[in-house]
């Protein structure tokens, strides 16, 4: 006997749109409603509308909740004020990736850690274990929110008709409480697919009734409801990594080029937070010595490149991995992201090419991101 998966606040709204459904994280979630195309264009050009529900919400509060974040994670967490939010990860002792997360400060000594679905728990369990010592109170509130988010160029204007907030004066990874469509969220400019867009924080029976009065505000501009599928496309396009493939456990930020979020700066506990050692000596061999690098891969035939795909140089010697890859609705071709040696990862390397099934099909290397947005 298996666990069924769990089930969205939406879910009925789903199925009654004739989504296509997948077992996702243990949750059970839109994939697609119809063409999974028409819905990554509609997010570039238009606004998609998401359940991303399946999310792993924390709340950390106390008087030690900012010093406890800086020890349990890499980022300056401290440094955040009151209203913004701030990517950042989760690494073990080893500097190994647990999950990357977004950290909100939702008030002077209270905090909200977004996880992915498929860590949530582990991350739960880790902040619980590196709680000892801290005033400071976990709690799991994966059960208190429902998440959907408008992405696209139209979807200011969308959410400006349906709330009073300022949404003019709301930055990039910010969020303010407000109400949208009559209920109460908190309304965080975020996203996963390169747009500009919002994410919504409610209560999950809250959820259908939002969930049709943003359809109802952005049936004029084109707005349609999206699943996880475009969701990835968008993402890979726009060089984002996905836990499980550009982000593992055998990986540390400064391998996923993502050396940025660690903050050796940072000050509370002493400077002391959980892989300091490790992510130190990881970050001089990302510079003395680079090991494979992030780079992305633009196909020159039409063959698809899938995550597990071994990366090959001119005489067939393997030199990486594909991470993720899918066909581009923006470029009109396959795309991959991979990790090579670091004699491959200049833009414009040569003979580059990824083995798709026994066939060395030929590659471009370009600099990550696929895909930028104009500001």
């Amino acid at each position: 006997m298996t666990d069924a998966p769990r089930r969205t606040a939406l879910d009925a709204v789903h199925r009654a749109l004739g989504a296509t459904m997948t077992d996702f994280a243990g949750w059970d979630m839109p994939l697609r409603y119809a063409s999974e195309r028409d819905e990554h264009v509609a997010v570039r050009t238009r606004a998609g509308l998401f359940d991303l529900s399946h999310m792993g919400e924390i709340t950390v509060t106390g008087p030690q909740a900012a010093d406890l974040l800086d020890h349990a994670l890499v980022g300056n967490i401290g440094s955040v004020k009151p209203g913004r939010a701030r990517y950042t990860m989760i690494c073990q002792e080893d500097g190994g990736i647990l999950d990357d997360l977004i950290v909100y400060r939702l008030g002077e000594t209270e905090y909200m850690v977004v996880a992915n679905a498929s860590n949530a728990q582990t991350v739960l369990d880790a902040l619980t274990a590196r709680a000892g010592g801290f005033d400071a109170a976990i709690r799991d509130d994966r059960d208190a929110y429902a998440l959907l988010a408008v992405q696209g160029p139209e979807s200011p204007g969308i959410l400006k008709s349906v709330t009073d907030a300022d949404l003019d004066g709301l930055k990039y990874y910010a969020g303010l409480p407000g109400t949208v469509a009559g209920v109460d969220a908190l309304i965080a400019r975020t996203g996963y697919t390169g747009e500009d867009g919002f994410e919504l924080f409610v209560r999950p029976d809250d959820a259908p009734a939002l969930w049709a009065a943003l359809l109802a505000a952005g049936e004029g501009v084109g707005l349609v409801p999206c699943g996880l599928s475009c969701r990835d496309t968008l993402r890979l396009e726009a060089g984002m990594p996905l836990y499980g493939h550009e982000l593992t456990t055998a990986t540390t930020p400064f391998d996923a080029g993502l050396g940025r979020v660690v903050k050796f700066e940072k000050t509370s506990n002493g400077g002391a937070f959980v892989g300091r050692a490790a992510l130190e000596a990881a970050a001089a061999r990302a510079e003395e010595r680079p090991p494979r690098k992030l780079v992305g891969l633009i196909a020159e035939g039409r063959r698809v490149p899938r995550a597990g795909y071994t990366v090959v140089d001119a005489a067939g010697t393997v030199i990486g991995e594909v991470t993720s890859g899918a066909p581009s609705p923006t470029l009109g071709r396959p795309v991959a992201m991979a990790y090579v040696d670091a004699a491959h990862a200049a833009p414009g390397t040569e003979g580059v090419k990824v083995d798709i099934r026994g066939s060395h099909e030929p590659y471009e290397v370009v600099a990550l991101p696929f895909y930028k947005r104009e500001k």
